[in-house]
């Protein structure tokens, strides 16, 4: 990951890869269709909430929703990746939020337009701590968000659609995969509005890799 300071202020250059529609409940629960191939959509750097800062609902939107996912931290720069040379590219894993605009998201739909309105807007992406893959067995890995101390989403990467492995892999046939970039695995079932003063924690595998405010 590539950085530089321009008047105190620290900027990343790296790419948030996101993978859509990767759990059947999930899918289920928003009414989608399951996809012949993975969903991918990005999100810019700018997305990026600073570590303790809180999360601020923006004005355009009414329906603001959580969506907690296993992340992936790219290690080294890859282009066509074979499934079974893709651990060789990662070394971290953790945890973090895609939050969406969902009322935004339905509008986009409805007319067939593309989703960064809903996805990509400052502040959307929640990168948390990240940890040693060798701490997990990452086709077995458990996590969940609590909001205000309660489980709203519980889920496992044996549930995934796509493997992380599948997923390195088939992101690296359309980009090229640098140092730094994350990969959000996509979220499981459970995924809800957040309102002013929710706090959101996300455990991974009984590790707290983040806790959130909601402004």
């Amino acid at each position: 990951m590539l950085r530089f300071v321009c008047n105190d202020v620290l900027f990343y250059r790296m790419k948030i890869i996101c993978i859509g529609r990767n759990y059947a409940k999930h899918i289920e629960e928003l009414e989608n269709e399951k996809p012949e191939s993975p969903v991918v959509f990005l999100k810019p750097d700018s997305a990026i909430l600073p570590k303790k800062m809180p999360f601020f609902i923006p004005p355009f939107s009414n329906d603001i929703h959580y969506e907690v996912e296993v992340l992936v931290k790219i290690n080294k720069v890859g282009k066509h990746i074979s499934p079974k040379f893709s651990p060789k590219y990662y070394d971290e894993i953790g945890l973090g939020i895609d939050f969406t605009a969902r009322d935004v998201q339905a509008k986009c739909k409805e007319k067939g337009l593309p989703w960064e309105k809903a996805k990509a807007f400052d502040g959307s992406a929640v990168i948390g701590n990240f940890f040693p893959k060798e701490e997990f067995d990452i086709n077995k890995l458990s996590f969940q968000l609590k909001k205000n101390n309660e489980v709203v989403q519980e889920g496992n990467t044996q549930s995934m659609l796509w493997k992380i492995d599948e997923l390195v892999s088939y992101v690296s046939q359309y980009f090229t995969l640098k140092k730094g970039d994350v990969i959000f695995t996509g979220t499981p079932a459970g995924v809800g509005k957040v309102e002013e003063n929710d706090v959101l924690t996300g455990i991974i595998e009984n590790k707290e890799a983040f806790q959130i405010k909601i402004k």
